[in-house]
């Protein structure tokens, strides 16, 4: 079963904190002709759909269990990524709230012939863990070891500040019309 073995994987420390590591996943597939234009490009939803289903597989492994998408912040995309790449995204959570997670997703090409990885673009993702009937569920926090972590758990804060701030002006606006 899914779950159980999402919760071996995933067992928290004395403090009941995750470890960052505990719960960062790779996933790789290389860009087939469905995935890409008339020019070669695969397509930015393609892409999107990618980093998708490596923060939520994250989001899942930290929660040990199901976690849905509540929130992507904008992705730029720097590079294209070409058919026959190898697209590659890399997810870590970077914060954690009483039922939500922000997992921070970077994006990266492998070049056909090459073992160089290209930037491709980075997002963060909110997740909210649900239950089995749906509802939210509390969240394990998250244990920020390296100074990288701590500052990726600041910043994602910032973040979290912003959207809240964003969400509240945006409602008073609407209230106004």
């Amino acid at each position: 079963m899914l779950i159980s073995r999402l919760n071996a994987m995933t067992s928290p420390n004395r403090n009941g904190a995750h470890n960052v590591a505990d719960s960062q996943v790779t996933l790789a597939r290389v860009m087939e002709v469905m995935d890409a234009n008339n020019l070669g490009n695969v397509h930015g939803g393609v892409i999107l759909r990618a980093v998708d289903t490596t923060g939520g597989t994250c989001a899942a492994r930290h929660c040990g269990g199901p976690a849905v998408t509540a929130f992507m912040d904008e992705m730029a995309f720097l590079e294209p990524v070409r058919l026959s790449d190898i697209l590659i995204t890399k997810a870590s959570v970077n914060w954690t709230g009483n039922t939500s997670l922000e997992v921070g997703v970077r994006v990266e090409a492998q070049r056909s012939g090459s073992v160089d990885h290209i930037h491709v673009g980075s997002a963060y993702l909110v997740f909210v863990a649900i239950d089995a009937d749906g509802r939210p569920m509390k969240v394990n926090p998250v244990h920020a070891q390296t100074p990288d972590e701590q500052r990726r758990f600041r910043e994602a804060q910032l973040r979290r500040e912003s959207r809240l701030a964003l969400r509240r002006r945006i409602e008073e606006l609407r209230k106004e019309s």
